[in-house]
């Protein structure tokens, strides 16, 4: 499909008697994706709100909510009630059960195809960030990004393709090139340089103390976390030794066990093994290189007590051992 037939398309879903609702699961390329779908609506629509379904407590996404000056809210705090349209970007309705409880109008991402439908999908998995999907409805439109939204495109593109050292298409490398020119590369830099709490240093000593190595992969299990960015934050910092290959840690935050997996990208397939050790039981998929699970503890209870730490810390080893073991080949019988 062409750029100008997939925006009008999008545009058809919308009325000017319209009250949208675009849900994300808050991190950079879903913030400024989401900033692109309000800008694409502005004028178009009569209201647009954008809704996390996640508490943002990463420095880096709370210094760029406050320099870009986007408002979010809670989705559990929202009436839902009050949108006649529901958009979600960088994500898709089996990704979070938020999603789910509402039906989606449109649907934007570059995650893998779960299969969900839509008034309005659109799904490229060999892009590296939705945040270039959006730069080209924006282009298509004829809408020149304000700096603000061009640096957080910019920085949305910088950030999940890891200055392109992860998957991307030319036209991730495109739609850089063009926000380069709009961005605030000083305001991004900020933004990236942001990425600690102070409390979140125990959670290093504590990774660096009870860190496990099995069969390649670095196991740790933080126990309780205040967010489930401490656990992203840990497994990036690991995946920077130059001996390890694969990440995985796990933490407890809000009634759920959240599992973060990176590895090299060499011959490896993070959204593969996240889904095949944990999606029986809960949320779990992700890129090659880097996924997340996440298990209610309702349904944690029934294989592990979710407080006992050091078990819970055992049974992710052994599941995702289990779920990488090789079958062994079925005996040959031998000639009579």
């Amino acid at each position: 499909m062409k750029r100008s037939e997939r925006l009008r398309h999008f545009y058809n879903i919308f009325s000017s008697e319209d009250h949208v609702l675009i849900g994300i699961n808050a991190d950079p390329d879903a913030i400024a994706s989401a900033m692109a779908v309000k800008r694409l609506l502005w004028r178009r629509v009569a209201s647009v709100a954008i809704a996390c379904t996640n508490v943002i407590k990463r420095p880096d996404n709370l210094t760029m909510l406050r320099l870009l000056g986007v408002r979010t809210v809670l989705f559990e705090d929202i009436e839902t009630s009050r949108f006649s349209k529901f958009v979600i970007v960088d994500s898709q309705p089996s990704h979070d059960e938020m999603f789910k409880a509402l039906k989606a109008d449109v649907i934007i991402d570059h995650h893998p195809d779960s299969g969900e439908e839509a008034a309005h999908t659109d799904i490229r998995p060999a892009y590296g960030a939705t945040a270039s999907m959006l730069t080209e409805y924006l282009r298509a439109a004829g809408i020149k990004p304000s700096t603000k939204l061009a640096t957080g495109l910019f920085y949305a593109i910088k950030t999940d393709t890891d200055n392109f050292a992860r998957k991307a298409v030319f036209e991730d490398v495109i739609a850089f090139q063009y926000l380069f020119r709009h961005a605030n590369k000083h305001m991004a830099r900020k933004i990236e340089q942001s990425e600690l709490k102070f409390e979140f240093l125990k959670y290093f000593k504590i990774a660096l103390e009870e860190k496990r190595r099995r069969k390649g992969k670095l196991y740790v299990h933080l126990g309780k976390v205040p967010s489930p960015d401490v656990c992203v934050l840990v497994a990036d910092f690991f995946m920077r030794v130059s001996t390890v290959s694969w990440s995985i840690v796990s933490g407890r935050c809000n009634k759920k066990l959240v599992i973060i997996f990176r590895n090299d990208g060499i011959r490896k397939n993070a959204g593969q093994l996240a889904s095949q050790s944990f999606g029986q039981i809960g949320s779990a998929g992700g890129h090659k290189n880097m996924a997340r699970a996440e298990i209610a503890h309702a349904g944690l209870k029934r294989a592990v007590d979710p407080k006992d730490d050091a078990k819970v810390a055992l049974w992710i080893i052994r599941k995702i051992e289990k779920s990488t073991k090789k079958p062994k080949p079925a005996a040959t019988p031998k000639d009579e």
